[in-house]
């Protein structure tokens, strides 16, 4: 069983500039979906991209997975729902595309994030204070 630490979902609607030339959307504009989810999440727990700077850390994607079931096509409004799922060596983020209209699923993926120190580029091999704290676990 996947433990939930936050969670989040955001709303979209495919627009013409997402589609590919088979007019469902481009493969590589579900990561733009993913990161603007991402974004959401991270808004949410109040450490978000410029919070993670100002904390003295940047956070970069590692790793990225995506695996689509079914298309996104122009106008369909769907959710993202994004769960982070693991924070204590690094974030895993747990991404879900479901139809606004149906519920289907049609695309799930996750991301990984490890934190670097800003000042020396060192990779760090826990997550920093800052985050558990933000997540409201205890060390």
């Amino acid at each position: 069983m996947t433990v939930i630490y936050a969670t989040s979902k955001k709303e979209i609607k495919a627009q013409f500039y997402d589609l590919d030339p088979m007019n469902v959307v481009w493969h590589g504009n579900y990561v733009r979906f993913f990161e603007d989810a991402r974004c959401e999440l991270l808004n949410e727990i109040g450490y978000n991209y410029e919070e993670m700077l100002d904390s003295g850390y940047t956070w970069p994607v590692i790793d990225l997975h995506i695996r689509y079931a079914r298309p996104i096509t122009f106008g369909q409004e769907v959710i993202i729902q994004t769960d982070l799922v693991e924070y204590e060596f690094r974030l895993k983020i747990i991404y879900t595309i479901y139809d606004k209209k149906t519920g289907d699923r049609l695309c799930k993926g996750h991301t990984e994030q490890v934190a670097v120190d800003y000042e020396t580029r060192e990779m760090l091999l826990v997550s920093p204070a800052i985050l558990l704290e933000k997540l409201g676990v205890k060390e």
